[in-house]
């Protein structure tokens, strides 16, 4: 029987394809999804067309305050918890805070304390057990599963441990895909390609291929893929967890920079201390809870 043809959302498409090595993998999950993919929001929305946050202004902001006192995340008596069988594991519980426009923090603990949950959960990927999320007053629970889709697409960008290239494309399409499933035009695609390589200094790796790049410089080009449409804050989970202490200072700097340059809130996962103590506030978890220890 031939599936009904839906209207999909070209960013979550492009984020979806980004975490397989090849097409035919891609192309099993994908049938294998197809079901949960209408309930989760992905199928029958409008055109990306009509609202496509690739079409912003392309040259950024001058600078950004580092702490402009408005809240950009609000964070309120947070709790999630997972069933596994019979069993009921808290992974977060009671978790409240403020994260402030421009700002850089990290988020600290061992192992199990949450913070990766935490993360997903302002992220929009997941949803809280209890409490309360809000991203520039807009509350999380309050959106559809397709608008919430459209919100994450718009204000957030995703930078995870793996970096998820695709191995058969050169660095500047790689940076493309999300325009691709935007329809945005060749022309704009690649300048905007272009920009952002410039932004992460690989301006001159371009045509390459994910192997002929250190690891490096593939997290660079994952942070730059993530920019790809002006995202509001940039959240990442581990994102130095593979690389040497020399390219783990430089994603930091380049977070810094990205900051500065175009005004993005950073948050990051860390259980690095020295990767930590350069961020400017650091939200330690243990147990799922905020803890000073």
């Amino acid at each position: 029987m031939k599936p009904e043809v839906g209207k999909v959302c070209a960013e979550d498409i492009a984020a979806f394809l980004a975490k397989f090595d090849d097409v035919e993998e891609a192309i099993n999950a994908i049938r294998s999804f197809a079901q949960p993919a209408v309930s989760a929001g992905l199928v029958d929305l409008p055109p990306i067309a009509k609202s496509n946050p690739v079409a912003k202004a392309m040259t950024p902001p001058a600078a950004a305050p580092e702490r402009s006192g408005r809240r950009h995340i609000a964070v309120t008596d947070l709790a999630k918890s997972y069933r596994v069988g019979r069993q009921t594991i808290p992974a977060l519980g009671g978790v409240s805070l403020d994260i402030f426009a421009g700002e850089f923090v990290a988020i600290t603990g061992a192992s199990g304390s949450g913070k990766s949950t935490l993360l997903q959960l302002i992220g929009g990927l997941d949803k809280p057990s209890t409490g309360q999320i809000l991203i520039n007053d807009q509350p999380l629970s309050r959106l559809s599963d397709r608008q919430l889709s459209r919100f994450r697409s718009r204000e957030i960008g995703f930078v995870f441990q793996s970096f998820y290239l695709q191995p058969f494309l050169t660095l500047s399409a790689n940076l493309e895909i999300p325009a691709m499933f935007a329809r945005i035009k060749p022309k704009q695609r690649r300048a905007r390609a272009q920009e952002l390589a410039e932004l992460v200094g690989l301006a001159d790796r371009m045509h390459h291929l994910p192997r002929e790049l250190s690891g490096g410089q593939i997290q660079r080009a994952a942070i730059a893929r993530a920019l790809f449409n002006r995202p509001n804050i940039l959240l990442a989970d581990e994102p130095t967890g593979n690389l040497d202490s020399a390219n783990s200072d430089r994603i930091i700097d380049l977070f810094h920079q990205i900051r500065r340059e175009l005004g993005t809130t950073v948050v990051i996962v860390t259980h690095n201390p020295d990767i930590a103590a350069a961020a400017d506030r650091e939200i330690r978890l243990k147990d799922g809870r905020i803890t000073d220890a």
